[in-house]
């Protein structure tokens, strides 16, 4: 709320109050701090405390009583308006659509409708209307500081392949194998014809596994490892606990059923199948080649013309009118897959906003959507194709990077947030609720 339609109402209830009752009965709602054009009232901290009890009691506890949670509750507000004023300054703009999705989720969780949602919250004494506008406002909130420090944070290729290193070996570490092994001696001091006959004989052996042989058959009869008498199965074991010989040749990404080797080592020739695995599986991922056109609401494009526009381009396409390449390039406003007619290319659908992953992996190839909103806008999709892709590699880097992201991103926008207060006018009027910058 604006500074002069904030000192607007406490003027006109200052001015009318008087006349219906004691003016020594009345309470005004007092000011407690400016934030650059804006007021933090008390009516705002009692609000936001009811709200924090509230959500202390749904969960079983109670708000603690340690420290002076005013304080705290002030300090949060100011932190909350100074965000929302670069989100205004900046046009972002959280729109009905993605708040109603907002409750929705948070009715599912809870096992209930919105009716039921929406009759607890008033049996709490929370107006509705407020409630729908908190979570606008957190949405708001959440988007731009996600905006304003992911911009803060640069993450090199180098980092991500130390982290992907490091996750690796922790997998190795728990990663099990159960494998089954063949030995065939061979000293160093061996004749090249001698060489030449244990070679010949692994690369046989090796062919009948690939050909579908029991590889504890085979060990029974040709093996001289130390298994032979078990078919070669040294059972499961951890990759630290494997022999060092079978390690460098092993890896944390081996599946059921593969075959390495034929290698030597100063015991001989050795042949590994491997039988079974457990943890550090591949990860499997259907992957999705889509294009789309998207429309993003303006102050002069509301959501239903948004949406409108969508419906009429569908047709087009469906009709045979306009092609969706030619659509693509003159109305998507995603302008890296515009000029390309919309394509995507080749993507693991969870690298997507919820709403465009779960369509792209459930509509049938070819198929045009009917127009659908995100947080981005309103989208019209069609899948060209699908395919199963082995993505561990890069779902290991996926996860590399998010880990270092996240571990810096609490110190980023802590240190954002103290920029953006040192660089904003805020004026707290009672000094027991002012908190030292460290």
């Amino acid at each position: 709320m604006k500074l002069t339609k904030q000192f607007l109402s406490v003027l006109i209830l200052a001015t009318t109050l008087p006349h219906v009752v004691n003016a020594a009965e009345v309470q005004l709602d007092k000011i407690e701090a400016v934030v650059n054009n804006e007021l933090v009232l008390t009516s705002d901290m009692k609000n936001m405390k009811r709200d924090l009890i509230a959500r202390y009691k749904e969960n079983g506890e109670t708000l603690p009583n340690q420290g002076n949670i005013d304080k705290q509750i002030l300090d949060k507000l100011i932190s909350d308006r100074l965000q929302l004023q670069i989100a205004e300054r900046i046009g972002l703009r959280i729109n009905d659509a993605q708040v109603d999705q907002t409750i929705e989720e948070m009715a599912k969780k809870k096992g209930q409708s919105l009716a039921q949602m929406r009759a607890d919250l008033t049996a709490s004494g929370i107006n509705y209307k407020s409630f729908v506008n908190n979570i606008r406002d957190e949405l708001t909130i959440n988007e731009v500081r996600q905006i304003q420090v992911r911009r803060r944070i640069n993450i090199s290729d180098q980092e991500v392949e130390q982290v992907v290193d490091r996750i690796n070996q922790a997998g190795e570490q728990s990663t099990e194998l159960k494998f089954a092994h063949i030995l065939l001696k061979l000293s160093d001091d061996a004749s090249a014809e001698k060489k030449l006959a244990v070679d010949q004989k692994a690369q046989k052996l090796a062919q009948e596994l690939e050909n579908g042989a029991d590889i504890k058959q085979l060990a029974l009869a040709n093996s001289e490892g130390p298994k032979a008498l078990e078919g070669g199965d040294w059972g499961w074991r951890k990759m630290e606990d494997i022999p060092s010989l079978f390690v460098e040749n092993l890896k944390e990404t081996n599946k059921p059923g593969d075959i390495i080797g034929p290698f030597n080592s100063r015991l001989g020739v050795h042949i590994i199948q491997i039988l079974d695995k457990k943890g550090g599986e591949n990860v499997m991922t259907e992957e999705v080649n889509a294009r789309h056109i998207l429309v993003k609401p303006t102050i002069i494009m509301s959501d239903e013309k948004a949406k409108q526009l969508l419906e009429k381009l569908r047709q087009e396409i469906v009709d045979g009118t306009k092609t969706f390449e030619e659509l693509a390039k003159q109305y998507s406003q995603d302008t890296g897959s515009a000029v390309k007619g919309g394509e995507l290319g080749w993507a693991d659908p969870n690298m997507y906003v919820p709403e465009f992953r779960d369509l792209a992996q459930s509509q049938p190839i070819g198929e045009i959507s009917q127009p659908f909103h995100t947080m981005h806008g309103w989208h019209i999709l069609q899948v060209l194709d699908k395919r199963e892709s082995d993505t561990t590699e890069s779902a290991t880097k996926q996860k590399a990077y998010t880990m270092i992201f996240r571990q810096r991103f609490p110190a980023e926008a802590y240190a954002w947030l103290n920029e953006i207060r040192q660089e904003a006018y805020i004026k707290i009027n009672n000094p027991d609720y002012i908190i030292e910058e460290e």
